[in-house]
Order: structure tokens, then sequence, then C-alpha cells
């Protein structure tokens, strides 16, 4: 591992610690040329899912793109990084999971629109409303009204 501070490639590990749930390894490093400490982190490299758009293309699964796309239905809402992290990891294993090489960009978007609508009504009819790409002002509010007529939307 390459110091962040020096270059130097020589290093040793302070510290390796579990983390998101067993599926990251947190290792603390020191660097042997400058005694500069840092911190990387390592992870199951999974095959490469593909996801079939709606288009019919193909595109490798991204989970920083996924990340984003959480991220930006959050945005100014009370909802932490780590719980928007969590429900990355969990949509990207879920998906591995279920599915072997192929997933349909359907089935990642409504998975999404799942864990949205669960943790914060706002987050997801931000999602909903540019993942269904709602062209007219009744689109929107007949998904909000969906919102409001399912009792198990979160209260607040």
């Amino acid at each position: 591992m390459r110091c962040p501070k020096c270059g130097n490639q020589d290093d040793k590990v302070i510290d390796s610690r579990a983390s998101r749930e067993g599926s990251t390894i947190r290792r603390r490093r020191e660097c042997l040329g400058c005694n500069h400490r840092f911190t990387t982190y390592e992870e199951i490299e999974r095959e490469g899912l593909m996801v079939i758009k709606r288009d019919g293309r193909r595109e490798e699964f991204s989970r920083d793109k996924l990340l984003s796309g959480l991220r930006k239905a959050c945005q100014k809402r009370p909802i932490s990084p780590k719980v928007i992290e969590d429900f990355a990891d969990k949509i990207t294993e879920e998906l591995s999971d279920k599915y072997d090489r192929e997933v349909p960009g359907m089935a990642v978007g409504e998975r999404v629109m799942e864990a949205l609508r669960a943790l914060d009504p706002v987050a997801y009819v931000r999602f909903a409303s540019v993942y269904r790409r709602f062209e007219e002002a009744t689109e929107f509010v007949r998904e909000v009204k969906k919102l409001e007529d399912k009792p198990d939307a979160p209260q607040k």
C-alpha cells in the first residue's frame, strides 16, 4: 500500500477490524518511511453484476452509482451518511444474492424505492420522481397520494 503522505510502499498493519457487519476489513497502517498512520478498507470483490437498462443496454453494476442516487434522494434530510452507506451495502448484497450475472435495472430501482419508502417519505418521492420519470405534476401528486394511503408508511 502506498503511503498517502510520502508515497513509500513499505508499511505495517497496526490494527485490523471487521466493519460493516463483517463485509469489510478496516486496517490501520503505519508507513515505515515517514511513520504516517492511515486507514485502508478491504472488501470482497464480487463478480461483475451487469444491469440491463430500459433500452436493453448492459452496464456494470456500480455501488458508487447506487450510493450517489441514495445520497441525492436523502440530501438535506435528517438521515446520517452511515445509514445511507448501510442501505447501499444491503441493497448491493441482496442483488448479488438474488441475481447471478445480470439484474434488470427495474429490480434495482424498485429495491431502492422500497428501502427509501421505509426510511423517509421525502427521499422516496424524490427518487421515485426521477426513476419513474414523472412528466406531469399529476403523476407526482398521484405518487404522493399513494404514499399517504399506505398504512405501512412511517409516521413521524
